[in-house]
């Protein structure tokens, strides 16, 4: 049971939020009682108690037979919520847009979220297809650009990363410490991180860190085929990446009176 600051977790809340990060990180595969009891180690009269007041309430939905269950629309509001309130998300979304005219590529933005990066933003291009780069899709922060930027910015002996072999999205994706500490090595050199196919495969990617917090919380990149990737193309990017960043950075310098969210 997680404590903060010398205050006991409350074991009901702990295990709802458990249940709703377990159904939304299956996405559109359906779960059974049993699963998700088995799952969460919970008795399953239990299980099938919380899972019956939160459809009620809206946090879950069932199918009509009742023994499917995913996350319900409720999460989509609190998230949706959550986008609308943050000063970063909203004065950053511009920029994407003027950066992704530009280029004619797909820009995001993204926040680290304990060994992970979340999309919050992004813009995608109309010149190739949709790549898997949903707002609140997460992924390791270790296996693309936006998660490295945000990685070097922290000591190495700092990160925060699972044990190894890391998770391989592509063959492409680091898997060792070793080999991932060398990269990051090379991304506080030249200022931004490159992902030559480690998150999808045919996608590269460039990444730069936010710096209106210490350390970086937040980070832009620019995805694009490697297919369109010509070494004109990959400078130029780059070259408006960085300056899309400065005039984030320039703008969002910390606000007086606005919440420190941690």
């Amino acid at each position: 049971m997680p404590e903060s600051a010398g205050v006991r977790g409350v074991k009901s809340a702990a295990r709802t939020v458990a249940l709703l990060e377990l159904l939304a990180d299956r996405g559109d595969r359906p779960s059974r009682l049993d699963e998700l009891a088995e799952e969460l180690s919970v008795p399953r009269s239990s299980m099938y108690q919380l899972l019956q007041t939160l459809v009620d309430c809206g946090w879950v939905r069932s199918d009509t037979t009742g023994s499917l269950y995913g996350i319900g629309i409720r999460a989509l509001l609190t998230g949706t919520s959550y986008l609308d309130s943050d000063r970063y998300v909203r004065m950053v979304r511009p920029y994407l847009d003027e950066a992704s005219d530009t280029l004619g590529e797909t820009i995001h933005m993204a926040r680290l979220d304990g060994s992970n990066v979340v999309y919050l933003a992004t813009r995608e291009s109309h010149e190739y297809p949709r790549t898997l780069s949903r707002v609140g899709r997460r992924i390791p922060a270790h296996a693309g650009a936006l998660g490295k930027a945000l990685l070097a910015e922290r000591p190495d002996d700092g990160l925060p990363l699972p044990a190894e072999p890391l998770a391989a999205l592509t063959e492409n994706t680091h898997t060792g410490r070793a080999t991932l500490l060398a990269d990051l090595a090379a991304v506080r050199d030249r200022g931004y991180s490159v992902d030559r196919e480690e998150t999808v495969p045919g996608i590269a990617g460039f990444g730069f860190a936010l710096r209106y917090d210490t350390p970086a919380t937040d980070a832009i990149s620019c995805s694009v085929p490697v297919a369109r990737l010509t070494e004109e193309h990959e400078a130029r990017i780059v070259a408006v990446m960085r300056e899309t960043r400065t005039k984030i950075e320039t703008l969002l310098s910390p606000a007086s009176g606005a919440p420190d969210w941690r």
